[in-house]
């Protein structure tokens, strides 16, 4: 073999390994899931201090079985998307809240999806917390493909949710300086509805660094809505989406 040819060779399988490399990488991209939609990135506001608006929640075409979830841009509200219905809902003082019903909103990052059938588990009594549902979820959706939605629909024994509230114009460039004016409320025996999105691939994206969930809570009477931290479940039941 001359040395042109072995260097022809050499050139040629260089780049079936480069595409077989993209290849790869492309099969890996969270962005290939063609039912979720995920805009912008946790990480992104929270170090970065992307705060402004990304996604105009009006421009989503698409209301039926529409779900999804975020804050508000500039880290003022808190948002969810509930079967069509847009939610958001602003701190008005360290007990109340005002929850109004609108898309003309935006957010600096967003996961949503369109779930139009859904299946319902029981939860096994053992199931009471965020770490408990995580890890039922995980289980019974080992054959899903993720990420996806759920919600939890009943009565809530307690949580605790928070509405985002930054002061106007702070600059951000850590979680804790995100986090300010952050305004936290106790539900107690409340009929509610839990919005959430569940995956193992998209920690800091659109679920925090410890875990797999991002969940919004609603109760019944539509007048409190916000990030679930704690949750104490009662009687509840899981929703799934039909694969």
């Amino acid at each position: 073999m001359t040395i042109r040819a072995l260097a022809i060779g050499l050139l040629v399988m260089g780049l079936m390994s480069c595409n077989a490399r993209q290849k790869d990488n492309h099969t890996k991209d969270p962005e290939t899931y063609a039912d979720i939609k995920i805009i912008g990135a946790m990480k992104n506001v929270m170090w970065k201090g992307e705060l402004g608006g990304i996604l105009h929640l009006d421009t989503i075409a698409d209301k039926n079985g529409l779900y999804g979830l975020g804050p508000v841009r500039y880290l003022t509200g808190e948002l969810l998307i509930n079967n069509g219905k847009c939610y958001v809902s602003k701190a008005t003082s360290d007990s109340t809240m005002t929850v109004e019903e609108r898309f003309d909103v935006q957010a600096p990052f967003f996961v949503y999806g369109h779930v139009t059938d859904w299946h319902d588990v029981e939860l096994p009594p053992k199931v009471k917390t965020i770490q408990d549902l995580e890890e039922f979820i995980d289980e019974k959706t080992s054959d899903f493909k993720r990420p996806f939605a759920f919600k939890l629909a009943g009565r809530v024994s307690n949580a605790l949710i928070h509405i985002q509230n930054l002061p106007e114009g702070t600059k951000v460039s850590s979680p804790e300086e995100a986090h300010q004016g952050q305004t936290n409320y106790n539900i107690e025996n409340e009929e509610a509805e839990i919005i959430g999105f569940f995956s193992t691939e998209h920690k800091g994206v659109f679920t925090h660094h410890d875990s797999f969930l991002h969940m919004h809570l609603i109760t019944k009477d539509e007048r409190k809505m916000g990030h679930v931290d704690q949750l104490e479940i009662g009687e509840m039941k899981l929703y799934l989406p039909k694969k």
